[in-house]
């Protein structure tokens, strides 16, 4: 069976682990069923030989395969096209991508809310993991029950063709769990005052495709300038992108991607100029994408 998984950026500036979105860009992905397991990776991580030694992807489909009553042994290829440890939910498209198609392997019609919930035994924030499941803008929340129960809250909207992506991604990694480490034990109040209400009005913008909010409804103050600091280029990056059309530009989930917004005439220029201005870095122009996690015909 073909399997693919959309990339996603999450965070989207003041909604911290809370929202995300799905783009287009996505890692395929087959599973044959064989005597003996065999792993192949073309594109991204396929000159890694720890990524087919032990493969997180192969790992947590097996887990989920075998409780789910299978036995059988298979065949994995991977065509990867997110980049690793860029912000770009390459670790949440693996978890989701897994389980997923451990359901489908087993003949099992996967239904995605149990996907999302157990999702969360691999990866303890739902921003990610979210619309890579679902597609589109995601805003979500962890929810505990009397028992300890952890599962996912979400909501979701399609998002239109009259916008696209354009992200800028460096050749420079950051580890999210490193990134984290820099971040403050403790916010104020009025900083959790900023990032509630700006991430209310994002939300709402979204929904209402009020996209003349996003500019100032994107601005954050809990982790964005913080991990923006040990790559400073990345404002450079941003302020560009935002005086030559984008709509709105933040750091895709911890980095060191810089997701922008924009209006889907104004991509390709906007792709153009920032290729221009900063030709070291890969500059790609992206839909988004509605589906998630889906299986493929053929």
């Amino acid at each position: 069976m073909n399997f693919s998984v959309p990339a996603t950026s999450a965070n989207l500036g003041p909604g911290f682990d809370c929202l995300g979105l799905s783009l287009n860009f996505r890692n395929h992905f087959s599973i044959v069923e064989s005597y003996q397991q065999t792993i192949r990776i073309d594109g991204e991580g396929k000159n890694n030989l720890n990524f087919t030694k032990d493969n997180t992807f192969v790992r947590i489909f097996m887990q989920t395969y075998k409780k789910l009553g299978g036995n059988s042994q298979f065949n994995f290829h991977f065509h990867n096209n997110i980049p690793i440890s860029r912000g770009l939910g390459s670790s949440s498209a693996i978890i989701v991508g897994a389980i997923f198609s451990a359901y489908k392997m087993i003949d099992l019609i996967p239904n995605k809310q149990e996907v999302l919930n157990l999702a969360l035994h691999y990866e303890k924030h739902p921003d990610n993991i979210t619309p890579a499941t679902f597609g589109g803008f995601n805003a979500s929340f962890l929810k505990v029950n009397s028992h300890g129960k952890r599962s996912i809250v979400s909501v979701r909207y399609s998002m239109p063709k009259s916008v696209k992506s354009v992200v800028v991604i460096p050749s420079q990694p950051m580890s999210t769990k490193k990134s984290r480490t820099i971040l403050p034990k403790t916010y104020g109040a009025q900083d959790c005052i900023f990032n509630i209400s700006h991430s209310s009005v994002l939300t709402l913008a979204f929904s209402m495709q009020k996209w003349d909010l996003l500019r100032d409804s994107s601005m954050d103050r809990m982790h964005e300038a913080i991990r923006m600091q040990t790559f400073p280029v990345l404002f450079q990056v941003q302020k560009f992108a935002l005086n030559n059309g984008a709509l709105m530009s933040t750091l895709s989930g911890s980095g060191s991607s810089i997701f922008n917004l924009c209006y889907s005439d104004d991509a390709a220029n906007l792709a153009k100029k920032l290729s221009a201005r900063f030709p070291k870095f890969r500059v790609i122009s992206l839909d988004f994408d509605n589906d998630g996690v889906r299986l493929e015909s053929g």
